[in-house]
């Protein structure tokens, strides 16, 4: 995926030029002189990332230091630490990490003029390119280099790797029928990829900061939930054009922030959280004027997901103590959830449990997996972990569930495997002492699990889920995720949606 430009990039060579006006000039000169043109004058991005607090959220200031002076790998953005004095580059560290005085605009006209259709539509075939079952495959996030893999789910071979945008994030999501497959970046940018074909369809900067995005079930529309600015943008899923965009005002009259986005498919409607409201909005898709219902809730929300039957939201309040439990058909808040250290609900999963449906989730600040039953809504089992988890995974076809310790500081390389039955941990796995280990997801059958090693020098390993003996692994760069086509297009309950 060739990441387009709103501005022209300077080639390294003149960039390296610029050193020898640098001296004694005022950091924003020399932002003009090394960053405006790759990230944009108005510090927005273009062929670079847009370089505001927000955007470089998961971007340490010593990190960013470091990009400076070093450059970074498999980029166009090169070192400038032996013209620039340390001075210097820390003044343009601290000068990206300051809030713009205003919120930008990014609106119709940005995002239209942002639209890149990169293909003529209904001119390739609609049976894959390739041979391999076409609902058992994964798309590997690879966050080291941007990247994505198309993986054969039953081989555990790689068919096609490609380009992305920079800094993917909310995990790409499926056309109904796992033909197409949507990311979203960071810096908003929204790509449409066909898997049967192995190209690049459309592309479009629907914001400036993005949480994520969503698919309607008919296939129809891409909902886009934003930071900045302020919005949630519908595109035609068909080309990525714009439809509309809605200004995210909640009934206090205040601007917000979006922060997250989901389809629920039994319910025909797109599902929303504002941040910095404390409601719900729910957008049927089947709604021309795509008008919004709101839904007061008892707290802020920042993610939340949804029982089987999508009658129920959860979601984790910006405490991070509770989750609040909203029954969508008669929007009241009917119940507060004991949630103990900021859940990540993202990551969600349910099962039978003893004849009851119960939903677990990892904690990111508490060593725990919380396991409530969903008909009293009452805790059932804290389950104690080495380390706070990020990212928990299950299959109908398989009696564990999976979970890591991504968020401690001494247990980052775990997995901890939980019996469904018993809500004990039976094993915990250490796949590379000293590696970070994070987000499982199964096969189509639940046979096999597979696992990232989120180094730059990664691995994906691959799991018998019966034996937990580790039978393949695969060299990666830094995969941060991986998504199966079928568990994600059937809403598998051991999988998030």
């Amino acid at each position: 995926m060739i990441k387009k430009s709103l501005f022209t990039c300077l080639s390294a060579v003149g960039l390296l030029l610029a050193f020898e006006a640098s001296a004694g000039q005022s950091v924003e000169k020399n932002y003009a002189h090394f960053c405006a043109a790759c990230h944009g004058a108005d510090r927005l991005g273009g062929a670079g990332t847009a370089l505001l607090p927000e955007n470089l959220a998961r971007l340490r200031r010593a990190d960013a230091f470091k990009v400076i002076a070093e450059g970074r790998n498999a980029s166009q953005m090169p070192g400038f630490g032996g013209g620039l004095a340390r001075e210097d580059i820390q003044a343009l560290v601290d000068f990206i990490y300051t809030p713009l005085p205003k919120v930008p605009v990014w609106g119709e006209k940005q995002i239209n003029d942002s639209h890149l259709q990169r293909v003529m539509f209904g001119k390739f075939p609609d049976k894959p390119v390739f041979n391999a079952d076409p609902l058992n495959l994964f798309v590997v996030v690879e966050l080291g280099d941007h990247h994505a893999t198309i993986l054969d789910g039953d081989k555990f071979e790689p068919i096609h790797r490609f380009k992305t945008s920079f800094a993917l994030h909310g995990g790409p999501k499926f056309s109904p029928d796992g033909r197409y497959v949507y990311f979203a970046s960071r810096d908003g940018w929204i790509s449409k990829f066909d898997i049967y074909n192995l190209k690049v369809m459309a592309e479009i900067r629907a914001g400036i900061n993005t949480r994520n995005l969503a698919v309607s079930a008919d296939g129809k529309t891409v909902l886009v939930g934003n930071y900045l600015p302020h919005s949630l943008v519908l595109l035609n899923a068909e080309d990525l054009s714009l439809i509309k965009v809605i200004p995210t005002i909640g009934q206090d009259g205040k601007s917000s922030r979006v922060s997250a986005v989901y389809q629920a498919e039994p319910r025909g409607s797109f599902v929303a959280t504002l941040k910095d409201a404390k409601e719900v909005w729910e957008i049927p898709y089947g709604d021309k004027d795509f008008s919004a219902r709101r839904i007061a809730t008892d707290d802020y929300l920042d993610d939340f997901f949804f029982d089987q039957e999508y009658r129920h939201m959860i979601g984790a309040a910006r405490d991070g103590k509770k989750g609040l439990v909203i029954n969508l058909d008669s929007g009241k808040n009917v119940a507060v959830l004991d949630l103990p250290g900021m859940p990540h609900l993202g990551s969600g999963i349910t099962w039978e449990y003893q004849g009851h449906p119960v939903m677990a989730t990892p904690n990111l600040k508490e060593p725990v997996v919380s396991v409530i039953d969903m008909t009293t809504w009452q805790t059932i089992k804290q389950i104690k972990t080495l380390g706070g988890g990020f990212f928990m995974r299950s299959h109908e076809n398989s009696p564990y569930a999976w979970t890591d310790g991504f968020n401690s500081t001494d247990h980052r390389d775990v997995m901890h495997i939980i019996d469904k039955r018993t809500l004990e941990v039976v094993k915990i796995l250490r796949p590379m002492p000293g590696k970070t280990a994070a987000h499982v997801e199964f096969t189509r059958d639940g046979k096999y699990v597979l696992v990232s090693i989120w180094e730059n020098d990664g691995w994906l390993l691959i799991y018998d889920a019966a034996t937990l003996q580790e039978i393949k692994r695969l060299p990666m760069n830094k995969p941060s995720g991986k998504y199966n086509v079928y568990n994600k297009i059937t809403r598998s309950a051991g999988t998030s949606h």
